[in-house]
């Protein structure tokens, strides 16, 4: 009930509270800070996929910011020979100013990563960009990039469909439940519906023998996937974990020798993706208020 409380209010919270909290789920402001935490979860056995938070741009010069901000984070991952790809959100490199602008930039990216033999996955934000985030996906697909993936949420409704769309493509598809609130229309509103979905995207990449990124840190559908598992080529599959999240859980899959592959997200913007968290997970709300106090 508190925990529910605190999320209710969260946007009274000073920033300085939330980012007591929140710097656990970051790793900092700068590409030096995401690459100190990569270079940690490398020597734990992890690999890891580094984002620079931020979207939602609104002029051309954002757009191209967060696109060179990629392109450093390839230099860099080269550079300190990190076991990593990073990821992208659409809006970020400019999606809402001019749909072929965002291309343009996203398709450098992915072909400086091609390049150095690196991956980039299109994150997926909320439901208003799903088609056009899938469209640029497949465009880039039959421009012959073939080192990138997309993310479905099983939060959505149309998600089983759009997995279908995937198919011809042998899409590499990042599975997880998704952090939008989405009206009943289009998604899924409870915790089992959404939980019964995602085992069904599981099930169909399972089958389709599709490369699937089983985001989750729910320990019955970590369950599950591992049942399913047992029998497919290690190459497939991995699993995927935000950073300072389930840490326990995390070093468990490694130790029995499953990939596990953690998120890094950095930068200035942390304040909206840390609300977003907090959000999603009331119980981590419950350190908001503790930090209060403190």
């Amino acid at each position: 009930m508190l925990n529910e409380m605190i999320t209710g209010t969260l946007q009274l919270i000073p920033k300085s509270i939330v980012y007591r909290v929140a710097r656990r789920y970051i790793a900092g402001e700068t590409l030096s800070d995401a690459v100190r935490e990569v270079k940690a979860l490398n020597a734990l056995g992890a690999t890891a996929t580094m984002d620079v938070l931020g979207e939602f741009v609104k002029t051309h010069a954002q757009a191209v910011a967060a696109t060179n901000m990629a392109l450093q984070m390839l230099d860099a991952i080269e550079e300190h020979k990190l076991t990593s790809g990073i990821s992208v959100k659409l809006t970020s490199l400019g999606l809402d100013i001019d749909e072929n602008f965002c291309y343009t930039n996203l398709r450098s990216i992915v072909k400086s990563a091609s390049a150095r033999e690196r991956f980039v996955r299109i994150d997926m934000e909320n439901s208003p960009y799903t088609s056009r985030t899938l469209e640029l996906y497949k465009r880039l697909r039959k421009d012959g990039f073939e080192n990138t993936g997309v993310v479905l949420q099983s939060r959505l409704r149309r998600s089983a469909a759009d997995l279908m769309s995937l198919v011809e493509f042998k899409a590499k598809v990042r599975i997880c439940k998704g952090i939008y609130i989405e009206p009943p229309a289009i998604a899924y509103q409870s915790s089992e519906e959404i939980r019964e979905n995602y085992k069904k995207l599981l099930i169909f990449l399972f089958e389709h023998k599709m490369h699937v990124a089983i985001a989750t840190h729910d320990d019955s559908l970590v369950a599950f996937a591992k049942d399913w598992i047992s029998s497919i080529d290690k190459s497939t599959y991995e699993f995927q974990m935000l950073l300072g999240v389930r840490e326990a859980l995390r070093d468990s899959l490694l130790k029995e020798g499953y990939k596990v592959r953690v998120y890094v997200p950095f930068g200035k913007d942390w304040y909206g993706y840390s609300m977003r968290r907090l959000k999603e997970n009331p119980e981590i709300a419950a350190y908001v208020f503790k930090a209060m106090f403190s």
